[in-house]
Formats: structure tokens, C-alpha cells, sequence
């Protein structure tokens, strides 16, 4: 049995990683939703899109690593604020694709504008080497998961 005194959370990887994201993410949720009353999980579709152009709500979610419940509803408030648009498969009804009309590219050029401001505004202060290599060590991570 473990003795509880070795083991502190304030220094267990998975919490700091919490703590950090929590942290760095909640300036810049409130730049999306102030502006454009959008959610988490609508701002990550439209920028995937923004991103990739066409594609699939499955797409999207493999990409993303979201549920297909949570792009659904993220795909039904972006299209009723107009920011994407949902065109039947030809071949596949059950499957749509969908496009981010000129005002979602609108938004999403405004938001990606935003977001690499806020990116340089997070890291200052590190050297460009710790910048680099934190992010080669988060993706390395993340591709570790599942």
C-alpha cells in the first residue's frame, strides 16, 4: 500500500494538464462566445472546417476526437446562425457534408486571427526552443491516447 505523502495531485501530470488547459483555453472562450455566442464544441467545428474545408460530420469527429451527439448540435446552432451549410451525399443519403458559408468564413478568419494572437500572447516569455519542444511533448502525448 502506497504511503498518501508520495503522491501529491498538484503535481500529477493529468492535473496539471487540466489546470493548464482550463487555464490557457477560458480568455479565449470568452472571445468566441462574446462575440458570436458560440460554444465550445460549435467553435472547434467551424474550426475544422475553416481548417479543412468540405467534409463529414464523422470527418469532424475523428479529426476532433468528438461525439457525433455533441457535432450534431454543434452543426444545428452553426447552421441556424448561417455559418455552414449541410448538402445531402448523392450517393449516400444518410451522410452530409458540410461547407462554411461566406459569413462562417467570415467568422472563422476573425476567430483564427484572434486565436494565433492569443497563442503568441500565451507563450511569451518562452524561448522559441520551450515552444517548440512543449508542443512536439503535447502532441506526443495526445497521439497517445485510445
Amino acid at each position: 500500500m502506497r504511503d498518501n505523502q508520495d503522491f501529491d495531485v498538484r503535481e500529477f501530470l493529468p492535473y496539471l494538464l487540466n489546470q493548464a488547459a482550463e487555464a490557457a483555453s477560458l480568455e479565449f472562450q470568452n472571445v468566441y462566445k462574446d462575440r458570436y455566442g458560440m460554444l465550445r464544441n460549435e467553435w472547434r467545428v467551424l474550426f475544422h472546417l475553416g481548417i479543412y474545408g468540405r467534409m463529414t460530420a464523422s470527418e469532424i469527429g475523428a479529426r476532433a476526437q468528438m461525439h457525433k451527439t455533441k457535432i450534431s448540435r454543434a452543426v444545428q446552432r452553426l447552421a441556424e446562425r448561417r455559418y455552414l451549410v449541410r448538402k445531402r451525399d448523392s450517393t449516400d443519403r444518410r451522410v452530409e457534408h458540410l461547407d462554411l458559408t461566406p459569413l462562417g468564413r467570415k467568422v472563422y478568419a476573425d476567430l483564427r486571427t484572434t486565436a494565433r494572437d492569443y497563442d503568441a500572447a500565451l507563450v511569451e516569455g518562452l524561448s522559441k526552443a520551450d515552444v517548440a519542444r512543449l508542443r512536439a511533448q503535447l502532441v506526443q502525448l495526445a497521439a497517445r491516447r485510445g
